[in-house]
């Protein structure tokens, strides 16, 4: 099991940052363009739900289509949520996204937690790729949501 933790602190309110990051039609804003990520769920409002189920089609490696289902498993409005994989490309995927007002904005927290599977050959995999190419999105996201909150 691998375990990161990403942080960035943006000029913007609290009620700003939620309503942007609780609605699944902007995480293709933040994913870079050679994930080929589209979000194929189709969903009924503006509120985040916990079992919210969101689909995905993403293209991770050679620009071959992989299905990836979550499941919004919990919601505390304007604090945190957290998404878990039910099926896809990882073994294990649990996501959290932590949201608090600070001065001059708001501080964001990503935990994390994450099992490639295959066993062995999949924590090969996962030193050789998959922990650069998931800490790379987040870098990627970084830079986009720096620029599109300044």
């Amino acid at each position: 099991m691998q375990k990161l933790y990403f942080t960035q602190e943006l000029p913007i309110s609290l009620d700003e940052a939620w309503a942007f990051f609780s609605n699944p039609v902007n995480l293709k804003e933040i994913t870079p363009a050679h994930m080929g990520f589209v979000v194929t769920s189709k969903h009924h409002g503006d509120v985040m739900y916990p079992g919210q189920i969101i689909r995905y089609i993403v293209k991770p490696v050679l620009g071959i289509p992989l299905k990836w289902c979550t499941e919004i498993t919990h919601v505390e409005d304007k604090k945190y949520f957290v998404d878990e994989q039910r099926f896809g490309p990882y073994a294990f995927w649990h996501h959290q996204h932590h949201f608090t007002a600070v001065a001059g904005g708001v501080l964001m927290e990503d935990i994390l937690n994450y099992k490639v599977p295959l066993g062995f050959l999949g924590n090969i995999v996962d030193a050789l790729f998959v922990r650069k190419e998931v800490t790379g999105i987040f870098e990627y996201r970084k830079k986009v949501l720096t620029e599109k909150f300044r």
